[in-house]
């Protein structure tokens, strides 16, 4: 199933093909949404992430529609398991972003809505680079406990306003993350510090607090259009 019901409340599995092979998501689109939060999971990952399936929900109840989907195939994800080398392929975890990003604008569905990225971990830097390349299109990013700086070349094009989440606890990615706002050319960008949390935020509220975030970057410029 490739398409659903703009009325649709309940999360819809879909199949999204790419080239030559098919990638697995979970689509969800609230009434009269206008936005659209596409997730791009940290490695080792997945679309199950209890993390950003929170987040998603959350995003939900602001009215916001939401895709979380695979970046990796079930065979893709049996290799990785054993080598780990794929899900550190940002340039081909950051094409998949952008194919899944075309496929949101050719589906009748969703291709009338504003996209936003969320990107955790290593698929925060897939986020940047895919924004970069769908400068035109893509019109927030957010990323939680991520590597931007994996993103290093990308950063520099990428228009859309950014804003970073880290732990406060999660020293070294503070400094990644501070490194990366610095070569960050947006106008719109900023560095917020969740305190008392580390990477993985697994402090009470802590979590909370990302989705508070998230959800006013997004309702901002997806929603409100500033």
């Amino acid at each position: 199933m490739s398409e659903l019901s703009s009325k649709s409340k309940s999360s819809n599995e879909i199949q999204i093909p790419i080239d030559s092979i098919t990638l697995e998501g979970n689509l969800t689109i609230p009434e009269e949404a206008k936005g659209i939060v596409v997730f791009a999971h940290g490695s080792g990952s997945s679309r199950f992430s209890s993390r950003n399936r929170f987040v998603a929900q959350e995003l939900q109840k602001e009215g916001l529609g939401t895709l979380l989907f695979d970046l990796l195939t079930a065979e893709e994800e049996r290799i990785d398991m054993v080598t780990a080398h794929l899900r550190f392929d940002i340039d081909l975890l950051a094409n998949r972003l952008v194919e899944v990003t075309n496929w949101l604008l050719s589906n009748p569905d969703t291709k009338n809505l504003n996209i936003g990225y969320f990107g955790a971990s290593t698929g925060a830097a897939a986020a940047l680079i895919a924004a970069k390349e769908h400068a035109g299109v893509v019109k927030a990013v957010v990323s939680r406990g991520g590597r931007p700086d994996l993103a290093e070349k990308a950063l520099p094009d990428v228009k859309a306003p950014t804003l970073l989440i880290v732990g406060g606890q999660d020293f070294q990615v503070i400094e990644m993350n501070q490194w990366a706002l610095d070569r960050l050319k947006a106008e719109q960008k900023e560095l917020k510090i969740v305190p008392g949390a580390t990477h993985l935020f697994e402090e009470p509220g802590t979590l909370e607090e990302v989705a508070d975030l998230a959800g006013e970057w997004f309702k901002r410029y997806l929603l409100e259009g500033k």
